[in-house]
């Protein structure tokens, strides 16, 4: 769970620290008080778009920080994720987060201290924390975010027949369009091989090998240059082991004197003993070099036919090179991509027979696997309107119901017959869902968008987070004002179910009722401060009298008035009970 969140020169709030708490967590304030900020806050904490105009000049910076607590199922993930980062944890077991923001637009994330791109903000975000708003309420209409609340509800089996359903059309689509691409652009594919064959059948009469011109580029230099290393060789060799016609002593010959002449007076001093050993290991290494000398000596050519031989195979290398690459490994090379690329322009019959057997065989696999996923949605789209109806009962919709239709994707250009029905196919199935509202008896079942008032989309909204808390999901849900246009019974009702769900997950609300507000564990309060030059916000922990004066002016804009004072009184104790019971 979050445990602070601190929040620096973002929009009206200069400084100021919110200590959070498990259960239910309840922001309220004024309007323009900077509500909105916090959730902005933990919006860039978790790797949220920075938006610059959100900094103050002063101090030309937003700094977010957070302190969470890792604990449950997400623990592991997410402590394996920041290890992945080079970052660690402290010792209590809480992860530091931050992120920074400049009136420039750069952006800065850090989790334990370490500096880390943003996207692992985001990666623990995913794990961590859910943010549910009025945008969230609107993106529930879409069909795309209505599939995927119906596939996270199936579980986690369901989840990986997706993946295994998306695996499997990727193969398909990709032998599809490869065997439509070779179709089409059969000539300038016969083209583009034919000049790679000419390439290759040069490269193979030439037959080159790797790092073969280094070794005839040194070998020629030894041939041209025969005489002068000779001698050279030929000089070294009798100045250390002897053999020439000069009678003077070699370096073999004086190296042992001198080390017999130290060694017959190692017993008066052994330090002559310790440089007669060492003139050994000089003698020894001299013996070597004169042995290799003698092989090198050996192994001199001055053959001109081979000197020929070398001239004319590097003349065919350098015509390779100026063609294909600039030395003799980078021809090798060009000469496997044409390989492959050889194979990738074959339109011989063969081949297109073969790859329409297999993208037959990968559609027959698609549409199996698709109806698969179409039975799987039925079931839990049957259990998921059961779900959220009970719910919305409980949210003094008494009469509504929520019905979810999986039916068959229209036809496109990528269709197959699932389950005997001709069906669009995409990454994610042949199914379209839809989420209806039949809001009374007799009334028609209507889709979301077209059935739903404001006050109800957020009632339907809460009820589906609380179908899906009781399946899982992130440890701390944040709520931002999804209580819009609802009133009286309903925002009872509304504060109830969030207590309920703060039973099992940390709750963050911000809210402008106070029917919602009294069941809080923890009630903070966004204040304006406009006594300085620049209008700043911060916020602090109300309780007891001063909660009680927070709800009167939530109910009547009269903090001081008796009357709002007892009212809100009641409030608490209602929801007080409630929570108990």
């Amino acid at each position: 769970m979050l445990e602070e969140l601190r929040i620096t020169g973002l929009g009206v709030i200069e400084d100021t620290t919110l200590p959070l708490t498990r259960g239910m967590n309840v922001i309220t304030g004024e309007t323009g008080a900077g509500k909105t900020m916090v959730v902005t806050g933990l919006g860039l904490l978790f790797g949220g778009r920075a938006d610059a105009g959100r900094v103050r000049a002063e101090p030309g910076r937003a700094t977010v920080e957070g302190r969470l607590r890792l604990a449950g199922n997400a623990a592991s993930a997410v402590a394996a994720r920041v290890a992945e980062a080079g970052a660690e944890g402290d010792d209590d077991g809480t992860l530091l987060m931050s992120r920074t923001v400049t009136v420039e637009g750069r952006s800065k994330a850090h989790v334990g201290g370490r500096t880390v791109p943003v996207s692992l903000l985001s990666d623990v975000g995913e794990q961590v924390v859910a943010v549910h708003g009025q945008s969230d309420q609107l993106r529930l209409l879409r069909p795309s975010e209505q599939r995927g609340a119906l596939d996270r509800f199936a579980g986690p089996e369901h989840e990986k027949l997706l993946v295994e359903f998306k695996e499997l059309f990727g193969r398909w689509r990709g032998v599809a369009d490869d065997l439509a691409d070779r179709r089409a652009n059969m000539r300038t594919r016969a083209q583009e091989a034919d000049l790679l064959r000419l390439g290759l059948d040069e490269i193979t009469r030439v037959d080159p090998q790797a790092g073969e011109d280094e070794e005839l580029r040194a070998e020629a230099q030894r041939l041209e240059h025969a005489e002068g290393l000779r001698t050279a060789a030929h000089i070294a060799h009798q100045a250390i082991a002897g053999g020439g016609e000069t009678d003077s002593e070699d370096a073999t010959s004086l190296v042992g004197t001198a080390r017999r002449t130290l060694e017959s007076q190692s017993t008066v001093d052994a330090k002559l003993g310790e440089y007669a050993a060492r003139l050994e290991e000089a003698a020894s290494l001299l013996g070597d070099v004169s042995v290799e000398l003698s092989t090198y000596l050996a192994s001199l050519d001055a053959d001109p036919a081979r000197l020929q031989q070398i001239y004319e195979r590097r003349a065919a290398l350098r015509s390779l090179t100026r063609k294909y690459a600039d030395d003799v490994d980078g021809v090798i090379a060009w000469a496997d991509n044409a390989r492959s690329r050889l194979a990738a322009l074959d339109t011989s019959d063969e081949l297109l027979d073969e790859l329409e057997r297999e993208m037959n065989r990968l559609a027959g696999e698609v549409a199996e696997l698709a109806a698969k996923l179409r039975a799987a949605r039925l079931e839990a789209a049957g259990r998921f309107a059961d779900k959220v109806t009970v719910e919305l009962a409980g949210l003094a919709m008494p009469h509504a119901r929520i019905s979810v239709l999986v039916v068959p994707r229209p036809a496109g250009d990528i269709s197959l017959v699932v389950d005997g029905v001709e069906s669009g196919v995409t990454p994610d199935g042949a199914d379209d869902i839809e989420l209806r509202l039949l809001a009374h008896p007799g009334a028609p079942a209507l889709p979301l968008q077209k059935g739903a008032s404001g006050g109800e989309l957020s009632r339907v909204m809460l009820a589906i987070e609380v179908v899906f808390a009781g399946v899982g999901g992130p440890p701390t849900l944040v709520f931002d004002e999804v209580d819009s246009g609802v009133g009286g019974r309903a925002a009872v009702e509304i504060g109830r179910r969030l207590a309920r769900l703060a039973r099992n997950h940390q709750v963050l609300v911000v809210t402008h009722l106070p029917q919602v507000a009294a069941f809080a564990d923890r009630h903070l309060v966004v204040a304006k401060d406009t006594g300085g030059a620049i209008t700043t916000s911060g916020v602090r922990v109300v309780e007891e009298t001063e909660r009680a004066r927070e709800l009167a002016r939530m109910l009547a804009g009269l903090p001081d008035s008796d009357l709002g004072i007892a009212h809100a009184e009641e409030l608490l104790a209602v929801a007080a009970r409630e929570r108990a019971a």
